[in-house]
């Protein structure tokens, strides 16, 4: 068994990656100084522990991300789409929240995965 959990910080997401049961939830904001270094660890994870299939929601609750992190999310979702697993991308933004809900439909769009758009109050 294997998790992954980072508490987050002003720069960095809340990160929590479980194998048992398969989870994965990102939340917060992700401005990091180098997105690359930070999601790697994220990729890598992704391809040990979705290698033999299963299912699992990918819970994306961002409050903001940058460029850079925005194709880190990207890499991140293609892994898990490429992956055996049976995933459903679960994308929750602020209903008055335009940007993100945008976010999630351009995301939607290229993932070919289930994916979810779940308005919650600000």
């Amino acid at each position: 068994m294997s998790t992954i959990q980072l508490e987050g910080t002003a720069k960095t997401p809340y990160v929590a990656f479980h194998d048992a049961p398969l989870s994965m939830e990102i939340s917060g904001r992700s401005i990091p100084e180098n997105s690359i270094a930070f999601y790697t660890p994220l990729l890598e994870w992704v391809g040990d522990h979705l290698k033999d299939g299963g299912s699992l929601d990918v819970s994306i609750r961002l409050e903001y991300f940058n460029t850079s992190s925005s194709k880190c999310l990207m890499d991140l979702l293609k892994r898990v789409e490429q992956s055996p697993a049976k995933a459903t991308v679960l994308w929750y933004y602020e209903e008055d929240d335009e940007d993100m809900l945008e976010a999630g439909e351009d995301y939607d769009a290229i993932i070919d995965m289930p994916f979810r758009l779940i308005a919650t109050a600000g």
